[in-house]
Protein backbone atom coordinates (compact mmCIF):
# COMPACT_ATOMS: atom_id res chain seq x y z
CA UNK A 1 0.00 0.00 0.00
CA UNK A 2 1.47 3.90 -0.90
CA UNK A 3 0.76 5.64 2.28
CA UNK A 4 0.54 8.66 1.93
CA UNK A 5 2.39 11.68 3.51
CA UNK A 6 3.18 11.46 7.17
CA UNK A 7 2.52 15.06 7.77
CA UNK A 8 -1.55 14.10 6.77
CA UNK A 9 -1.96 11.56 9.46
CA UNK A 10 -0.53 13.97 11.66
CA UNK A 11 -2.59 16.84 10.72
CA UNK A 12 -5.84 14.46 11.40
CA UNK A 13 -4.53 13.48 14.70
CA UNK A 14 -4.47 17.86 15.22
CA UNK A 15 -7.62 18.45 14.02
CA UNK A 16 -9.20 15.20 16.20
CA UNK A 17 -7.80 16.91 19.17
CA UNK A 18 -8.51 20.28 18.56
CA UNK A 19 -12.22 19.27 18.47
CA UNK A 20 -11.60 17.48 21.96
CA UNK A 21 -9.96 20.36 23.42
CA UNK A 22 -12.93 22.42 22.28
CA UNK A 23 -15.09 20.27 23.57
CA UNK A 24 -13.88 19.12 26.75
CA UNK A 25 -10.91 21.12 27.55
CA UNK A 26 -8.48 17.72 26.73
CA UNK A 27 -8.59 14.20 27.48
CA UNK A 28 -7.66 10.86 26.58
CA UNK A 29 -8.86 9.21 23.05
CA UNK A 30 -8.25 5.78 22.58
CA UNK A 31 -8.58 4.07 18.80
CA UNK A 32 -7.56 0.25 17.96
CA UNK A 33 -7.39 -1.52 14.84
CA UNK A 34 -9.35 -4.09 13.77
CA UNK A 35 -8.52 -7.38 15.25
CA UNK A 36 -7.43 -10.76 13.00
CA UNK A 37 -10.49 -13.29 12.66
CA UNK A 38 -10.27 -17.05 12.01
CA UNK A 39 -11.66 -18.28 8.50
CA UNK A 40 -11.67 -22.03 9.65
CA UNK A 41 -8.57 -23.68 11.50
CA UNK A 42 -5.15 -22.49 11.51
CA UNK A 43 -6.30 -19.35 8.92
CA UNK A 44 -7.64 -16.31 9.27
CA UNK A 45 -9.57 -14.25 6.69
CA UNK A 46 -7.55 -11.40 4.78
CA UNK A 47 -6.29 -9.06 7.21
CA UNK A 48 -8.10 -5.47 6.79
CA UNK A 49 -7.50 -2.64 8.98
CA UNK A 50 -9.85 -0.50 10.96
CA UNK A 51 -10.58 2.50 8.78
CA UNK A 52 -10.68 5.04 11.53
CA UNK A 53 -7.32 4.13 12.90
CA UNK A 54 -5.65 4.42 9.58
CA UNK A 55 -7.31 7.15 9.15
CA UNK A 56 -5.37 8.51 12.14
CA UNK A 57 -1.98 6.86 11.51
CA UNK A 58 -1.64 4.97 8.26
CA UNK A 59 -0.64 1.86 9.75
CA UNK A 60 -2.05 -1.37 8.42
CA UNK A 61 -0.74 -4.00 11.22
CA UNK A 62 -3.04 -5.88 12.84
CA UNK A 63 -3.05 -5.17 17.02
CA UNK A 64 -2.74 -1.63 17.17
CA UNK A 65 -4.03 1.04 19.31
CA UNK A 66 -3.71 4.59 19.35
CA UNK A 67 -4.01 6.86 22.09
CA UNK A 68 -4.09 10.35 21.57
CA UNK A 69 -3.32 12.12 24.94
CA UNK A 70 -4.83 16.24 24.51
CA UNK A 71 -3.15 18.09 27.24
CA UNK A 72 -4.31 21.96 27.95
CA UNK A 73 -1.58 24.52 26.80
CA UNK A 74 -2.67 27.45 28.20
CA UNK A 75 -5.06 29.14 25.71
CA UNK A 76 -3.97 26.32 23.11
CA UNK A 77 -3.68 22.21 23.69
CA UNK A 78 -0.60 20.02 23.47
CA UNK A 79 -1.07 16.82 21.64
CA UNK A 80 1.04 13.56 22.61
CA UNK A 81 0.22 10.61 20.13
CA UNK A 82 0.96 7.07 22.04
CA UNK A 83 0.95 3.96 19.40
CA UNK A 84 1.10 0.51 21.01
CA UNK A 85 1.85 -2.02 18.30
CA UNK A 86 3.26 -5.74 18.08
CA UNK A 87 6.59 -6.44 19.20
CA UNK A 88 9.61 -7.43 17.11
CA UNK A 89 9.78 -10.86 17.12
CA UNK A 90 12.36 -12.94 15.00
CA UNK A 91 10.39 -16.29 15.21
CA UNK A 92 6.93 -15.05 14.59
CA UNK A 93 8.42 -12.57 11.44
CA UNK A 94 9.87 -15.89 9.68
CA UNK A 95 5.84 -17.25 9.39
CA UNK A 96 3.79 -14.23 9.13
CA UNK A 97 5.76 -10.97 7.58
CA UNK A 98 8.17 -8.25 9.20
CA UNK A 99 6.74 -6.23 11.68
CA UNK A 100 7.26 -2.56 12.00
CA UNK A 101 8.04 -2.51 15.91
CA UNK A 102 7.39 0.18 18.72
CA UNK A 103 11.17 1.23 18.11
CA UNK A 104 10.98 1.87 14.34
CA UNK A 105 7.19 3.15 14.88
CA UNK A 106 7.97 6.98 15.92
CA UNK A 107 9.86 7.49 12.77
CA UNK A 108 8.28 5.53 10.53
CA UNK A 109 4.35 6.90 11.68
CA UNK A 110 4.91 10.43 12.95
CA UNK A 111 3.86 9.57 16.30
CA UNK A 112 5.61 10.51 19.53
CA UNK A 113 5.48 7.66 21.24
CA UNK A 114 5.26 3.86 20.86
CA UNK A 115 5.56 0.64 22.85
CA UNK A 116 4.48 -3.13 22.53
CA UNK A 117 1.12 -3.83 22.52
CA UNK A 118 1.43 -6.25 25.72
CA UNK A 119 2.22 -2.53 27.58
CA UNK A 120 -2.02 -1.37 26.99
CA UNK A 121 -3.50 -2.17 30.07
CA UNK A 122 -0.56 -1.13 32.48
CA UNK A 123 -0.16 2.34 30.31
CA UNK A 124 -4.05 3.14 29.72
CA UNK A 125 -3.96 3.10 33.94
CA UNK A 126 -1.26 5.99 33.88
CA UNK A 127 -2.53 7.70 30.97
CA UNK A 128 -6.40 8.81 32.70
CA UNK A 129 -5.00 8.99 35.81
CA UNK A 130 -6.54 12.56 36.33
CA UNK A 131 -8.17 12.88 33.15
CA UNK A 132 -11.60 14.66 32.67
CA UNK A 133 -12.27 13.07 29.55
CA UNK A 134 -12.06 9.64 27.66
CA UNK A 135 -12.96 9.76 23.94
CA UNK A 136 -13.59 5.89 22.87
CA UNK A 137 -15.60 3.68 20.88
CA UNK A 138 -18.99 3.63 22.76
CA UNK A 139 -20.43 -0.49 22.74
CA UNK A 140 -17.84 -1.38 20.39
CA UNK A 141 -17.69 -5.02 22.19
CA UNK A 142 -17.77 -7.11 25.32
CA UNK A 143 -14.50 -7.04 24.90
CA UNK A 144 -13.64 -3.42 24.59
CA UNK A 145 -16.08 -2.67 27.51
CA UNK A 146 -14.22 -5.19 29.62
CA UNK A 147 -11.07 -3.24 28.58
CA UNK A 148 -12.58 -0.12 29.63
CA UNK A 149 -13.54 -0.88 32.89
CA UNK A 150 -10.33 -2.48 33.84
CA UNK A 151 -8.47 0.68 32.88
CA UNK A 152 -11.32 3.08 34.88
CA UNK A 153 -10.69 0.53 37.88
CA UNK A 154 -6.72 0.93 37.87
CA UNK A 155 -7.05 4.42 38.59
CA UNK A 156 -10.16 4.41 40.96
CA UNK A 157 -7.79 2.03 42.95
CA UNK A 158 -5.50 5.12 43.67
CA UNK A 159 -8.55 7.82 44.93
CA UNK A 160 -7.06 7.57 48.30
CA UNK A 161 -3.88 9.13 46.75
CA UNK A 162 -6.07 12.24 45.14
CA UNK A 163 -5.59 10.93 41.88
CA UNK A 164 -9.21 10.09 39.83
CA UNK A 165 -10.64 8.53 36.60
CA UNK A 166 -12.36 10.46 33.90
CA UNK A 167 -15.59 11.48 34.80
CA UNK A 168 -16.84 12.03 30.99
CA UNK A 169 -17.23 9.44 28.99
CA UNK A 170 -17.63 10.50 24.59
CA UNK A 171 -17.48 8.78 21.61
CA UNK A 172 -15.09 9.18 19.68
CA UNK A 173 -16.61 7.99 16.59
CA UNK A 174 -18.93 10.69 16.19
CA UNK A 175 -15.91 13.33 16.09
CA UNK A 176 -13.94 11.22 13.54
CA UNK A 177 -16.58 10.01 11.63
CA UNK A 178 -17.33 14.06 10.56
CA UNK A 179 -14.03 14.20 9.65
CA UNK A 180 -13.91 11.71 7.44
CA UNK A 181 -17.30 12.97 5.55
CA UNK A 182 -15.19 15.40 3.51
CA UNK A 183 -12.01 13.95 1.16
CA UNK A 184 -9.22 16.36 0.75
CA UNK A 185 -7.27 16.05 -2.59
CA UNK A 186 -5.20 13.27 -1.89
CA UNK A 187 -8.09 11.12 -0.84
CA UNK A 188 -10.47 12.21 -3.99
CA UNK A 189 -6.82 11.34 -6.31
CA UNK A 190 -6.99 8.19 -4.90
CA UNK A 191 -10.33 7.48 -5.17
CA UNK A 192 -10.18 8.38 -8.74
CA UNK A 193 -7.96 6.00 -9.58
CA UNK A 194 -9.85 3.35 -7.77
CA UNK A 195 -12.73 3.95 -9.90
CA UNK A 196 -10.12 4.28 -13.09
CA UNK A 197 -9.47 0.27 -12.02
CA UNK A 198 -12.84 -0.40 -11.26
CA UNK A 199 -14.03 0.73 -14.78
CA UNK A 200 -11.72 -1.62 -16.97
CA UNK A 201 -12.40 -4.38 -15.15
CA UNK A 202 -15.93 -3.56 -15.91
CA UNK A 203 -15.04 -2.98 -19.77
CA UNK A 204 -13.36 -6.56 -19.59
CA UNK A 205 -16.19 -8.25 -17.82
CA UNK A 206 -17.95 -6.61 -20.55
CA UNK A 207 -15.56 -7.90 -23.23
CA UNK A 208 -15.74 -11.59 -21.88
CA UNK A 209 -19.25 -12.52 -21.44
CA UNK A 210 -21.35 -14.22 -23.74
CA UNK A 211 -24.06 -16.75 -23.84
CA UNK A 212 -22.99 -19.75 -21.81
CA UNK A 213 -20.49 -18.27 -19.20
CA UNK A 214 -21.02 -18.49 -15.56
CA UNK A 215 -21.24 -15.57 -13.07
CA UNK A 216 -18.33 -16.91 -10.89
CA UNK A 217 -16.11 -16.62 -14.33
CA UNK A 218 -16.99 -12.93 -14.70
CA UNK A 219 -16.22 -12.20 -11.16
CA UNK A 220 -12.77 -13.58 -11.71
CA UNK A 221 -12.38 -11.17 -14.77
CA UNK A 222 -12.60 -8.77 -12.27
CA UNK A 223 -10.61 -9.47 -9.81
CA UNK A 224 -8.02 -10.47 -12.07
CA UNK A 225 -8.03 -6.49 -13.17
CA UNK A 226 -8.35 -5.17 -9.91
CA UNK A 227 -5.23 -6.94 -8.49
CA UNK A 228 -3.23 -6.78 -12.19
CA UNK A 229 -3.50 -2.96 -11.82
CA UNK A 230 -2.52 -2.62 -7.86
CA UNK A 231 -5.95 -2.92 -6.09
CA UNK A 232 -5.42 -4.68 -2.78
CA UNK A 233 -8.55 -5.92 -2.68
CA UNK A 234 -12.32 -5.91 -3.60
CA UNK A 235 -13.93 -3.07 -1.57
CA UNK A 236 -17.33 -5.78 -0.79
CA UNK A 237 -17.75 -8.73 -1.82
CA UNK A 238 -18.80 -8.49 -5.84
CA UNK A 239 -22.06 -8.63 -7.24
CA UNK A 240 -22.35 -10.72 -10.53
CA UNK A 241 -26.13 -10.98 -11.32
CA UNK A 242 -27.83 -13.16 -14.65
CA UNK A 243 -31.27 -13.18 -15.17
CA UNK A 244 -33.58 -13.45 -12.33
CA UNK A 245 -30.35 -12.92 -9.90
CA UNK A 246 -30.38 -9.03 -11.09
CA UNK A 247 -33.26 -8.31 -8.89
CA UNK A 248 -31.72 -10.06 -5.75
CA UNK A 249 -30.15 -6.38 -4.34
CA UNK A 250 -26.85 -8.14 -2.87
CA UNK A 251 -26.55 -11.67 -5.00
CA UNK A 252 -23.39 -12.63 -4.69
CA UNK A 253 -22.06 -14.26 -8.01
CA UNK A 254 -22.58 -18.10 -8.31
CA UNK A 255 -22.68 -20.46 -10.93
CA UNK A 256 -25.71 -19.61 -12.48
CA UNK A 257 -25.21 -19.46 -16.73
CA UNK A 258 -25.36 -16.78 -18.27
CA UNK A 259 -28.06 -16.82 -21.09
CA UNK A 260 -28.43 -15.54 -24.47
CA UNK A 261 -31.78 -12.66 -24.56
CA UNK A 262 -31.00 -12.57 -20.19
CA UNK A 263 -29.48 -8.96 -18.52
CA UNK A 264 -25.81 -9.30 -16.30
CA UNK A 265 -25.72 -7.19 -13.26
CA UNK A 266 -22.17 -6.45 -11.71
CA UNK A 267 -21.82 -4.36 -9.48
CA UNK A 268 -18.17 -4.18 -8.44
CA UNK A 269 -15.46 -1.78 -6.94
CA UNK A 270 -11.51 -2.24 -6.17
CA UNK A 271 -10.49 -0.89 -2.74
CA UNK A 272 -7.01 0.80 -3.56
CA UNK A 273 -5.07 2.59 -1.16
CA UNK A 274 -7.59 1.65 1.75
CA UNK A 275 -10.44 3.57 -0.23
CA UNK A 276 -13.57 1.85 -1.73
CA UNK A 277 -15.03 2.67 -5.31
CA UNK A 278 -18.31 1.42 -6.56
CA UNK A 279 -19.64 0.78 -10.16
CA UNK A 280 -22.77 -0.98 -11.21
CA UNK A 281 -23.32 -1.06 -14.37
CA UNK A 282 -25.96 -3.69 -16.33
CA UNK A 283 -25.63 -4.97 -19.84
CA UNK A 284 -27.54 -7.92 -22.19
CA UNK A 285 -25.57 -11.18 -22.13
CA UNK A 286 -25.31 -11.56 -25.66
CA UNK A 287 -24.35 -8.21 -26.46
CA UNK A 288 -27.89 -6.29 -27.69
CA UNK A 289 -30.78 -4.81 -25.41
CA UNK A 290 -34.29 -6.54 -25.89
CA UNK A 291 -36.87 -3.60 -26.66
CA UNK A 292 -38.44 -4.28 -22.87
CA UNK A 293 -34.96 -4.44 -21.31
CA UNK A 294 -33.91 -1.12 -23.44
CA UNK A 295 -36.86 0.69 -22.45
CA UNK A 296 -36.29 0.00 -18.80
CA UNK A 297 -32.80 0.73 -19.37
CA UNK A 298 -33.34 4.50 -20.63
CA UNK A 299 -35.94 4.94 -17.84
CA UNK A 300 -33.39 4.19 -15.35
CA UNK A 301 -30.21 6.34 -16.92
CA UNK A 302 -32.79 9.43 -17.50
CA UNK A 303 -33.30 9.02 -13.51
CA UNK A 304 -29.41 8.90 -12.67
CA UNK A 305 -29.06 11.59 -15.02
CA UNK A 306 -31.99 13.64 -13.00
CA UNK A 307 -29.86 12.82 -9.69
CA UNK A 308 -26.97 14.01 -11.06
CA UNK A 309 -27.89 17.22 -12.23
CA UNK A 310 -29.10 17.64 -8.19
CA UNK A 311 -25.82 16.42 -6.81
CA UNK A 312 -24.56 19.52 -6.25
CA UNK A 313 -23.68 22.28 -3.24
CA UNK A 314 -26.29 23.36 -1.28
CA UNK A 315 -28.79 20.76 -1.91
CA UNK A 316 -29.86 18.19 0.45
CA UNK A 317 -28.59 14.78 -0.05
CA UNK A 318 -32.46 13.36 -0.80
CA UNK A 319 -32.52 15.77 -3.14
CA UNK A 320 -30.92 13.27 -6.62
CA UNK A 321 -33.01 10.66 -4.57
CA UNK A 322 -36.46 12.39 -5.08
CA UNK A 323 -35.47 13.30 -8.80
CA UNK A 324 -34.10 9.79 -9.44
CA UNK A 325 -37.72 8.84 -7.76
CA UNK A 326 -40.34 11.11 -10.03
CA UNK A 327 -38.19 9.80 -13.42
CA UNK A 328 -38.08 6.16 -12.48
CA UNK A 329 -41.97 6.57 -10.88
CA UNK A 330 -42.88 8.26 -14.33
CA UNK A 331 -41.01 5.43 -16.25
CA UNK A 332 -43.19 2.57 -15.07
CA UNK A 333 -46.67 4.73 -15.33
CA UNK A 334 -45.31 5.02 -18.95
CA UNK A 335 -45.12 1.07 -19.66
CA UNK A 336 -47.70 0.28 -17.33
CA UNK A 337 -46.40 -1.46 -14.59
CA UNK A 338 -47.89 1.11 -12.55
CA UNK A 339 -51.49 1.84 -13.68
CA UNK A 340 -52.72 5.21 -13.80
CA UNK A 341 -56.17 4.21 -13.83
CA UNK A 342 -55.66 2.84 -10.21
CA UNK A 343 -53.26 5.33 -8.84
CA UNK A 344 -55.01 8.94 -10.35
CA UNK A 345 -51.53 10.74 -11.04
CA UNK A 346 -47.76 10.31 -10.54
CA UNK A 347 -47.75 12.23 -7.33
CA UNK A 348 -49.70 10.15 -5.50
CA UNK A 349 -48.45 7.20 -6.81
CA UNK A 350 -45.24 8.14 -5.27
CA UNK A 351 -46.76 9.33 -2.47
CA UNK A 352 -48.49 5.81 -1.41
CA UNK A 353 -44.97 4.34 -2.23
CA UNK A 354 -46.92 2.36 -5.14
CA UNK A 355 -43.22 2.50 -6.99
CA UNK A 356 -41.21 0.62 -4.16
CA UNK A 357 -42.16 -3.19 -5.62
CA UNK A 358 -39.64 -1.77 -8.32
CA UNK A 359 -37.63 0.60 -6.82
CA UNK A 360 -37.17 -0.61 -2.96
CA UNK A 361 -33.18 1.54 -1.79
CA UNK A 362 -31.95 5.00 -2.03
CA UNK A 363 -30.02 6.75 -4.81
CA UNK A 364 -27.04 7.22 -2.91
CA UNK A 365 -24.52 6.38 0.41
CA UNK A 366 -21.82 8.27 1.18
CA UNK A 367 -18.38 6.23 -0.18
CA UNK A 368 -14.93 6.64 0.81
CA UNK A 369 -12.58 4.43 3.15
CA UNK A 370 -15.64 2.04 3.46
CA UNK A 371 -17.59 1.24 0.95
CA UNK A 372 -21.45 3.01 2.84
CA UNK A 373 -18.91 5.41 4.66
CA UNK A 374 -19.24 6.91 7.71
CA UNK A 375 -21.53 10.09 8.27
CA UNK A 376 -24.35 11.55 9.52
CA UNK A 377 -27.09 11.63 6.21
CA UNK A 378 -29.29 14.02 8.88
CA UNK A 379 -28.06 17.44 9.77
CA UNK A 380 -27.58 18.31 13.46
CA UNK A 381 -30.83 19.31 15.12
CA UNK A 382 -32.02 20.03 18.75
CA UNK A 383 -35.07 17.82 18.02
CA UNK A 384 -34.53 14.35 19.80
CA UNK A 385 -36.35 12.31 16.89
CA UNK A 386 -34.19 11.49 13.72
CA UNK A 387 -37.44 11.96 11.59
CA UNK A 388 -37.61 15.56 12.58
CA UNK A 389 -33.66 16.47 11.62
CA UNK A 390 -33.38 17.58 8.11
CA UNK A 391 -31.17 16.12 5.54
CA UNK A 392 -27.58 16.98 5.00
CA UNK A 393 -26.73 19.70 3.03
CA UNK A 394 -24.33 18.48 0.32
CA UNK A 395 -20.62 20.09 0.48
CA UNK A 396 -17.60 20.17 -1.60
CA UNK A 397 -15.05 17.31 -0.41
CA UNK A 398 -18.07 14.88 -0.14
CA UNK A 399 -18.81 11.76 -1.81
CA UNK A 400 -21.34 9.71 -2.83
CA UNK A 401 -22.99 6.80 -5.48
CA UNK A 402 -25.91 8.03 -7.74
CA UNK A 403 -27.58 4.21 -8.22
CA UNK A 404 -31.11 4.18 -8.86
CA UNK A 405 -32.58 0.83 -10.24
CA UNK A 406 -35.54 -0.99 -11.35
CA UNK A 407 -36.49 -4.80 -10.45
CA UNK A 408 -39.51 -7.01 -11.97
CA UNK A 409 -40.01 -10.00 -10.73
CA UNK A 410 -42.78 -12.56 -11.88
CA UNK A 411 -46.01 -11.34 -11.07
CA UNK A 412 -49.74 -12.04 -12.35
CA UNK A 413 -50.41 -8.00 -13.12
CA UNK A 414 -47.02 -7.85 -15.00
CA UNK A 415 -46.21 -7.99 -18.15
CA UNK A 416 -44.19 -11.45 -18.89
CA UNK A 417 -42.09 -9.21 -21.19
CA UNK A 418 -40.47 -7.42 -18.44
CA UNK A 419 -40.08 -10.63 -16.28
CA UNK A 420 -36.55 -11.09 -13.90
CA UNK A 421 -35.14 -7.72 -15.46
CA UNK A 422 -33.31 -5.97 -12.53
CA UNK A 423 -31.45 -2.86 -13.66
CA UNK A 424 -29.11 -0.82 -11.69
CA UNK A 425 -26.66 2.16 -12.99
CA UNK A 426 -24.57 3.05 -10.60
CA UNK A 427 -21.50 6.10 -10.30
CA UNK A 428 -19.25 7.77 -7.74
CA UNK A 429 -19.22 11.57 -7.69
CA UNK A 430 -17.24 13.77 -5.92
CA UNK A 431 -19.10 17.13 -4.77
CA UNK A 432 -17.23 20.04 -5.78
CA UNK A 433 -17.98 24.03 -6.21
CA UNK A 434 -19.49 23.66 -9.78
CA UNK A 435 -21.61 20.45 -9.17
CA UNK A 436 -19.89 17.10 -9.09
CA UNK A 437 -17.34 15.24 -10.92
CA UNK A 438 -18.34 11.40 -11.97
CA UNK A 439 -15.17 9.68 -11.54
CA UNK A 440 -16.28 6.17 -12.60
CA UNK A 441 -17.31 6.96 -16.05
CA UNK A 442 -13.99 5.33 -17.78
CA UNK A 443 -16.88 2.49 -18.25
CA UNK A 444 -19.68 3.34 -20.63
CA UNK A 445 -23.68 3.49 -19.36
CA UNK A 446 -25.37 4.83 -22.30
CA UNK A 447 -27.16 1.48 -23.81
CA UNK A 448 -25.38 2.35 -27.03
CA UNK A 449 -22.25 2.73 -26.59
CA UNK A 450 -22.62 -0.85 -24.12
CA UNK A 451 -23.40 -2.58 -26.97
CA UNK A 452 -21.24 -1.15 -29.19
CA UNK A 453 -18.06 -2.24 -26.67
CA UNK A 454 -19.54 -5.63 -26.44
CA UNK A 455 -19.66 -5.66 -30.28
CA UNK A 456 -15.96 -4.53 -30.26
CA UNK A 457 -14.65 -6.82 -27.96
Amino acid sequence: MQLMNNKIYQERRNTLAKKIYAKSGGGIAVISTAPELARNRDSEFPYRHDSDFFYLTGFEEPGATLVMEIKSGGKNYELQSHLFCRPKDPEREIWDGIRLGPEAAPTALGIEYAYSNHELDRKLGELLADQDAIYIRLAESAEADRRLRHWMKQVRVQARSGINPPSELHDVETLIHEMRLFKDTNEIDTMRRAAAISARAHIRAMHMCKPGIREYQLEAELLHEFRNSGAQSVAYNSIVAGGANSCILHYRAGSTELRSGELCLIDAGCELDGYASDITRTFPVNGKFTGPQRALYDITLAAQEAAIAMTKPGNTFIQPHDAALKVLTQGLLDEKLLKLSELGSLENAIETGAYRRFYMHRTSHWLGMDVHDVGSYREDSESLLKEEKPWRILKSGMVITVEPGLYVRPAADVDEAFWNIGIRIEDDAVINESGCELISRGVPVKADEIEATMKNA
